[in-house]
């Protein structure tokens, strides 16, 4: 426990780890609010008739917290520790500190784990609370089972992002390629338009955890959704860890 107090206190302690919390904490409520008045008219129009995943889906822009918190717990350790000394790396120090490498990786999982964790549960009840208030009796308050898969998606798209980001070793190019595809234009969603198959991709299967109003192109029982997802990011863990394992500092 007191290697993951040591590593809750390294991540807590780093500028881009706040600068995830606070984007990743803000923004699905930001967007809840700008889109208000346009959900109150399309409700009042009947052109939105299935309001059973308002608030649930908005969680989705706030994914890029969790993604740069999972990979500023990899990169920070690539980092140079100082003008000083620019080809050390905080790494070296770590390893001096915790030779067991496997031990190490378990304790920063865990960290990253617990704050994305309560991050995701903070963020999921203000929105749908926010959600509430502003629609009241037009949205349907979600089943707290929902709620929890949306939060266990926000986690496993951390270790997502943490698993690329320590197969990797670099914190700019896996980042710059997860936000893109979860905010900008889907490289995952546009796949589904050429083969099924696609909808078992992490990012997109895991939606089907909480999501069911979406235009999935394979049914997808969420339990099944968040097995599949589960073993993604497992798959891609055991990677990383072997090599993090076998890899020269």
């Amino acid at each position: 426990m007191s290697l993951v107090r040591a590593e809750l206190r390294k991540l807590l302690g780093l500028p881009t780890a706040w600068v995830g919390l606070v984007l990743g904490t803000l923004l699905a409520p930001v967007v809840v609010l700008l889109n208000a008045p346009y959900t109150r008219r399309a409700i009042a129009a009947g052109t939105l008739t299935d309001t059973s995943d308002l608030g649930l889906r908005d969680l989705g822009i706030g994914l890029i917290g969790p993604m740069v918190l999972g990979v500023i717990v990899v990169s920070s350790e690539y980092t140079s520790t100082g003008k000083d000394a620019p080809g050390a790396r905080q790494l070296t120090a770590t390893l001096t500190a915790v030779p067991d490498r496997l031990r190490l990786l378990a304790a920063k999982t865990t960290a990253l784990v617990l704050v994305v964790a309560a991050q995701a549960s903070v963020t999921a009840v203000v929105t749908l609370t926010l959600t509430q208030v502003l629609h009241g009796e037009h949205v349907p308050a979600p089943a707290l089972t929902r709620v929890a898969a949306a939060v266990l998606y926000w986690t496993l798209t951390a270790l997502l992002a943490y698993a690329i980001a320590l197969i990797t070793r670099n914190g700019i190019v896996p980042l710059t390629l997860l936000i893109i595809n979860s905010s900008v234009v889907s490289v995952s969603y546009l796949l589904t338009k050429v083969t099924d198959l696609a909808a078992y991709l992490p990012d997109i299967v895991g939606a089907r955890m909480f999501i069911r109003g979406a235009d999935f192109p394979v049914a997808i029982a969420p339990v099944t959704a968040g097995l599949v997802m589960t073993a993604w990011v497992v798959a891609l863990l055991a990677v990383g860890a072997v090599l993090f394992q076998r890899r020269d500092v």
